[in-house]
């Protein structure tokens, strides 16, 4: 069975109506994205770095899975698909995928910050006076810009094996997320589909754009892939 690794972004969320930042401008009520996912902005105002994300939280609770996510569950009848996501939703497990890599955390949970190993499943507001069983305060389960990204370690081994690779709604100007791709075998095609491909240093008989969005996209290909099979 072929293996196929999916690396989604942002672009596949917001079609189920996520608000990224870039379409934000890089803002959020007039705050830079700095001061709601850094460090440093968790240590100066926590909690508007925590209303960030209960807003955040409540809107993917609201949303639902797109033609995109459902398309990438129906992949798995005939391959062997693994998501590598950089979003921090839960769209793809709510659609079905069975194989889900969160690159940069996930919005669906917390940890302790004085126990990082401490992570809990959380579906309301998060306030400071949330603790962990230990007595620390909970922090939302994100990577934050300027942290280390622990799932890479596990994305790396995992695209090294692809047979195929799927790109959807990324602009590939995030990295270390960005680099992955440079770890495909060099015989593994690359899909990649959103309306506005960014340039890669891939040479192009490795790469074939789709220039679409991704419920436009995704089950097309799908579509023509089953049918291949």
């Amino acid at each position: 069975m072929k293996r196929i690794v999916v690396l989604t972004g942002a672009g596949i969320s917001a079609e189920s109506g996520i608000s990224t930042f870039r379409d934000a401008g890089g803002l959020w009520e007039g705050h830079d994205v700095m001061e709601v996912a850094s460090p440093e902005g968790w240590q100066r105002n926590p909690d508007l770095v925590l209303e960030f994300y209960n807003q955040r939280r409540r809107q993917a609770l609201e949303v639902h899975p797109n033609k995109a996510h459902t398309a990438l569950v129906d992949l798995e009848s005939r391959f062997d698909v693994q998501v590598i996501t950089q979003n921090v939703d839960d769209l793809h497990e709510r659609a079905g995928s069975r194989s889900v890599l969160h690159l940069h955390g996930e919005l669906l949970k917390v940890r302790s910050t004085g126990y990082p190993d401490l992570i809990y499943d959380w579906r309301k507001d998060l306030h400071r006076s949330d603790v962990c069983e230990e007595g620390f305060p909970l922090r939302p389960h994100i990577v934050w810009f300027g942290e280390e990204v622990p799932a890479l370690e596990y994305a790396i081994p995992i695209i090294a094996r692809a047979d195929i690779v799927l790109i959807v709604g990324t602009s590939l100007q995030v990295y270390p997320a960005a680099g992955l791709i440079h770890f495909a075998p060099s015989d593994t095609p690359i899909y990649y589909v959103d309306p506005r491909p960014a340039q890669t240093q891939l040479p192009e008989h490795r790469i074939f754009t789709y220039p679409m969005t991704a419920t436009e996209g995704v089950p097309a290909l799908v579509a023509e892939w089953l049918q291949k099979k």
